[in-house]
């Protein structure tokens, strides 16, 4: 595996995809304060997420590094911090994974997410030598399930009541991209 906390991506002008470290706690929770409401509508985490909880995800952060079960990483957007995608583990006896993301409100429909999760997915599929990447979405979420849409994932399945978010449960639309699916595009 090529050792995640070495590498970064250039996203476009301006943009950048690099993994997220412990000294990005200030600048990270920041950020989720100020997209609480848009982040809890779709995330189950955000609506109680504290300064301690994000610390603990950054050091859990390294945790997933250290075992090899991927990284996550920060967007970044000129300079700043704009959002996290990262893969939510690593399957290697089945050769599978399946990215995560989330974006500020202010930076989202330019793209940079849907650079961000073709960033990842090439790496997963190419570098790493997986067979499958998925992204899983809510039903509702229509920006996040746009997403996988442009960089033509395949709808697989609806997961009936598969997340709970604030006493209510979603379903979720599995995407999903092989290693034979030819080149990662962007379709609109």
């Amino acid at each position: 595996m090529v050792e995640p906390r070495r590498c970064s991506w250039p996203l476009g002008p301006g943009a950048e995809l690099r993994p997220l470290a412990a000294t990005d706690l200030a600048e990270l929770h920041a950020l989720i304060e100020a997209n609480r409401v848009h982040l809890a509508a779709w995330l189950p985490w955000a609506a109680g997420q504290t300064a301690a909880d994000t610390r603990d995800f950054l050091a859990s952060v390294g945790r997933q590094a250290d075992a090899n079960d991927g990284f996550q990483a920060a967007v970044l957007r000129d300079g700043a911090i704009a959002g996290v995608c990262g893969y939510v583990g690593v399957d290697w006896a089945n050769r599978t994974t399946a990215i995560g993301y989330w974006l500020a409100a202010d930076r989202q429909g330019r793209g940079l997410m849907t650079a961000a999760v073709a960033a990842l997915a090439r790496h997963a599929l190419e570098v790493w030598g997986l067979r499958r990447v998925e992204v899983r979405a809510a039903v509702g979420n229509r920006r996040s399930r746009a997403v996988p849409e442009r960089l033509g994932f395949e709808a697989e399945a609806t997961f009936r009541r598969a997340q709970q978010i604030d006493g209510r449960a979603h379903d979720l639309v599995v995407y999903s991209r092989l290693a034979g699916d030819g080149a990662l595009h962007r379709t609109s």
